[in-house]
């Protein structure tokens, strides 16, 4: 099977995404005999269990201003909860319900992810740096490439809760763009597809009537500049992709019919 006929989408973990249209767009996809792999988030339902547990999520924001969770280990088991068992469970039962053979699983499983922990990272709060030394996160360094063709050679649609592992075999919290772009890499998959709740990357956020139709490479660096909160690190993933092998990344909405289709037909920012 030639893996440049594999499409990589990740679905955001915000509210405001339509999963029921992502899922039915796939399904037609599927039956027309495209590859597909689904990367997903999952925040607002971590930030809903957590707040319900009495264990708000708290996050951070490093000194190049890129926010992430911060995940102790009683936050990590309340994130393996909501993003690989609730999320990973209902996006696998709903593309199953839709004829798709959706194979629910996390980058935990058959080392499909493997990350490096790290040691410490740094925050800034009201101005200050702060060292923080027991964050269950990491950046991925490998995907088993070999479990992910299998699944795919066996007529199986991979659904994946980002969560890698270390080498000591700890569970990590790992950002779902830029896994999406690791394992889209990793593949040499054509396409990697990154949905969110706008239209793409916009040059004045929240204007949606200011969105970028096409970036290429040189011009990343200026719209990792521009992109505001969670778009950095779609903008970050897409770098990565594309140094990494892949041949277009597009970030596109996915609250809109056939959003999957939409963005190969041409919506959203193409990005190559």
């Amino acid at each position: 099977m030639s893996n440049s006929s594999i499409i990589v989408v990740k679905l955001g973990g915000t509210e405001g995404l339509d999963f029921s249209a992502i899922c039915a767009d796939a399904a037609r996809l599927v039956a027309c005999g495209q590859k597909l792999i689904f990367v997903h988030g999952g925040s607002a339902e971590a930030n809903a269990l957590g707040d319900a547990l009495g264990k708000p999520p708290k996050f951070i924001t490093s000194p190049s201003g890129y926010t992430s969770r911060y995940t102790s280990r009683e936050t990590l088991e309340v994130f393996l909860m909501a993003v690989n068992g609730k999320v990973n469970s209902l996006l696998t039962e709903q593309l199953r319900s839709l004829g798709v053979n959706a194979f629910g699983l996390s980058g935990l499983d058959g080392g499909l992810m493997m990350a490096a922990r790290k040691d410490s990272i740094q925050s800034v709060e009201n101005g200050k740096r702060k060292i923080i030394r027991d964050d269950y996160t990491g950046k991925i360094d490998s995907v088993n490439t070999g479990l992910l063709n299998a699944l795919l050679d066996l007529d199986l649609l991979p659904v994946i809760a980002p969560v890698a592992v270390s080498t000591k075999g700890e569970a990590l919290n790992v950002d779902a763009d830029r896994a999406a772009a690791m394992l889209a890499a990793a593949l040499r998959a054509e396409t990697l597809i990154l949905l969110t709740a706008v239209p793409g990357l916009l040059a004045e956020f929240p204007d949606e009537s200011t969105l970028i139709q096409k970036l290429c490479r040189a011009q990343l660096p200026a719209a990792l500049e521009m992109a505001q909160g969670r778009m950095k690190k779609k903008v970050l993933g897409a770098q990565e992709a594309l140094e990494g092998g892949t041949a277009r990344v597009i970030i596109a909405d996915g609250r809109i019919p056939q959003p999957i289709t939409a963005a190969l037909g041409g919506a959203g920012t193409l990005i190559q």
